[in-house]
């Protein structure tokens, strides 16, 4: 089916959902997580549109039916046993304190991974920044470390290919320690910034960061591998994404900021060793 045709099924199945809610605009709006401007431009814009990830998912869990119906693909509404099937969540840490996500990198060997980070880059944060982040929990402080070894060793494999998008403005905001930062000395952040650069120079071609501009383009915390499934974080737990088709979007989504870059991955160490690390 075409993305038009598939558009144009999903504004009918929209329209259906609303009607049977007996819900108002704003309060149908407000049960999916969004407001009434988008509401209004996915049920009845111009040009037929298809929502974000997140927005569908929303959809199929509120109202009990399944993504699969909602764009189309089926006849059968799916209830929540289908829904199930399709997003499921898992912790982000198991009784081991392993990562969900060791896991599902070392599954998808060999396959193209996209990732847009909650903060800074897991697989490259120097001591100092995990010990600021750790807040003097050294439980916290080696699950941290863990975690940074095994990204970095899993982008290090020769068979690795790995596209990250992340805001540029994550990265100026660090710089200025401002936000969460606030409170980490000068001389750490210039050293995490200059680890960032030099591990993008070792790992390049084979790791490509790119930085959008957060005022124009939004992308949730998430790791897409391959075509397979995609993970999006959401703190203690992940949605984990099966259904092809969504994992086919959320690639489709990740590709379009990578076109939309403001900074070019050749350009990335560059970009973040210009950075003006001022104290806070």
């Amino acid at each position: 089916m075409a993305k038009r045709q598939t558009a144009e099924v999903f504004r009918t199945r929209l329209a259906q959902l609303q009607l049977q809610s007996n819900l108002t605009q704003t309060g149908f709006a407000q049960a999916i997580g969004i407001d009434r401007s988008a509401l209004s431009q996915l049920s009845s814009g111009q040009n037929p549109r298809l929502p974000r990830a997140e927005t569908l998912l929303a959809l199929a869990q509120r109202f009990q039916v399944s993504t699969d119906w909602l764009l189309g693909m089926t006849d059968d509404r799916g209830v929540a046993s289908q829904a199930r099937n399709t997003v499921e969540t898992e912790q982000a840490l198991d009784e081991e304190n392993r990562t969900a996500m060791e896991r599902w990198h070392f599954e998808s060997t060999g396959q193209k991974v996209r990732y847009v980070p909650a903060k800074l880059p897991d697989l490259m944060r120097t001591p100092a920044v995990i010990n600021f982040q750790a807040q003097s929990s050294p439980q916290e402080q080696r699950r941290l470390q863990r975690q940074t070894d095994s990204r970095l060793h899993f982008s290090r494999m020769p068979e690795s290919d790995i596209e990250m998008c992340m805001p540029l403005q994550t990265l100026e905001l660090f710089a200025r320690g401002q936000g969460i930062w606030r409170g980490l000395p000068a001389a750490d952040r210039a050293e995490q910034l200059a680890h960032i650069a030099a591990t993008l120079d070792e790992l390049y071609p084979a790791f490509r960061m790119y930085l959008y501009d957060d005022r124009k383009r939004f992308a949730p915390p998430m790791t897409v591998f391959g075509y397979n499934h995609a993970a999006i974080y959401a703190g203690e737990i992940y949605l984990l994404v099966r259904s092809k088709q969504l994992v086919h979007d959320l690639a489709h989504a990740f590709d379009s900021q990578i076109r939309h870059a403001q900074i070019n991955a050749h350009d990335a160490a560059r970009w973040v060793r210009a950075l003006q690390v001022t104290e806070d």
